[in-house]
């Protein structure tokens, strides 16, 4: 008997969020060969010298680096969870410009502000996806009150865990994620208003 229903398939459906969670395992893998050296080389930013080629590479590298496989795993939870949400929304390529820009920006800050501090894992780009995914412009010059609440619960928190303690995990970095992610939530909601195609 012929049967009209489509078998079951697995569908890639987010190829950027799915290509950045791998590189996130595959930096893991390899620094547990290298015993740590490749997370201190390439997948971490600290200050060092702009004549030194691997500086830029660290600066935007380091959001692949993880200490660890529970650090790992807490990221990704978030990046596979809203990373189609953003991807669908807004296309591979500005996913992908996302990510870079929170990388670079996120890297730039902790040389300048933390040079002595190494700076690793995908905490700013979950940040940013957080933001970035409350962000919805329906008319111009509105800012959704979701939006506000998610800024003032997660930024909110950050800033004063900032203040108030003193662990390993870097608020500045959830603070600029969440900035550029907010930026780049704007700019990206009006582009695809005056062009649907975008």
């Amino acid at each position: 008997m012929y049967s009209s229903k489509k078998p079951l398939r697995v569908s890639f459906n987010a190829p950027v969020t799915l290509a950045f969670a791998a590189l996130c395992v595959l930096a893991r893998g390899i620094d547990m060969l290298t015993g740590g050296a490749a997370n201190r080389l390439v997948f971490s930013v600290y200050g060092s010298p702009l004549s030194d080629p691997l500086t830029f590479v660290r600066c935007v590298c380091h959001v692949l680096g993880h200490a660890g496989w529970d650090h790992l795993i807490s990221n990704m939870m978030y990046i596979l969870l809203l990373g189609p949400m953003i991807e669908e929304k807004y296309g591979p390529k500005n996913t992908a410009l996302i990510i870079l820009a929170t990388a670079v920006v996120t890297g730039a800050l902790n040389m300048l502000l933390f040079p002595r501090t190494m700076l690793l894992g995908a905490s700013g780009v979950v940040f940013a996806f957080i933001l970035i995914s409350s962000v919805t412009v329906r008319e111009d010059r509105t800012i959704p009150v979701t939006f506000i609440l998610v800024a003032l619960l997660y930024l909110g928190r950050e800033v004063y865990d900032g203040i108030t303690q003193r662990d390993n995990i870097s608020q500045m970095t959830h603070i600029a994620g969440g900035a550029v992610g907010s930026v780049l939530g704007f700019l990206l909601s009006k582009k695809k208003k005056k062009d649907p195609l975008f």
